[in-house]
């Protein structure tokens, strides 16, 4: 953990001075506990960091990077392997410490935000768009970083019936297989499609 804790405080540190949070430490310790959280393998402090240093590369093309810095760091601050809502429950406690500091179109929008990375529905607001093409990065990892993942993901559902588990899990990545593009953005189907698709031809086949 202490690896990624340096651009952690760092991005908390600029969202901070750009929005003025009232309770700028506590918000932050709250959202790392919660990341730390025993039930996630990959939902982790690991994939919050790997999500923000991405963002930094693709910063130029964003219209409001500080709302997509926000939402990254709340789209899985709430996190049960079991749950159905857990993107609901994270726009929630987004609200619930943030919506006193911020203007609320910017509650809203990125509310929303955090709602989309549910579905992954494609979408015509670039920035949506480069909050979803990160979240689904980790597809196009290099071959070792996405046979941890696999495993981190398996690790989260330890508690379905193996062979159950291996027939939805090849569901799921068949699924984004399929898509096409993968990817929303000219810059991910560029730079990530290919690989992600590899990835998971690996996977299913």
């Amino acid at each position: 953990m202490p690896q990624y804790l340096t651009l952690l405080e760092k991005s908390w540190s600029e969202l901070h001075q750009y929005y003025h949070f009232s309770e700028p430490q506590k918000v932050f310790n709250k959202l790392i506990a919660a990341y730390s959280e025993k039930q996630r393998a990959y939902h982790t402090l690991q994939h919050l960091y790997e999500c923000l240093a991405l963002l930094e590369s693709i910063r130029v093309n964003l219209n409001d990077a500080h709302a997509v810095i926000l939402a990254l760091w709340f789209h899985d601050a709430v996190y049960d392997p079991q749950a159905k809502d857990n993107e609901l429950k994270s726009a929630e406690l987004f609200e619930q410490y943030l919506a006193q500091d911020l203007p609320n179109d910017v509650v809203q929008k990125i509310r929303w935000w955090i709602v989309a990375t549910q579905k992954h529905a494609s979408t015509d607001e670039l920035d949506l768009q480069f909050l979803l093409d990160i979240d689904l990065a980790i597809l196009a990892a290099s071959s070792e970083r996405f046979a941890e993942y696999e495993q981190q993901i398996q690790q989260e559902y330890a508690w379905v019936d193996p062979d159950v588990y291996s027939i939805k899990r090849k569901q799921v990545l068949a699924h984004f297989y399929q898509i096409e593009p993968l990817y929303q953005t000219e810059y991910f189907q560029q730079d990530f499609e290919q690989r992600a698709k590899n990835n998971l031809k690996n996977i299913i086949e």
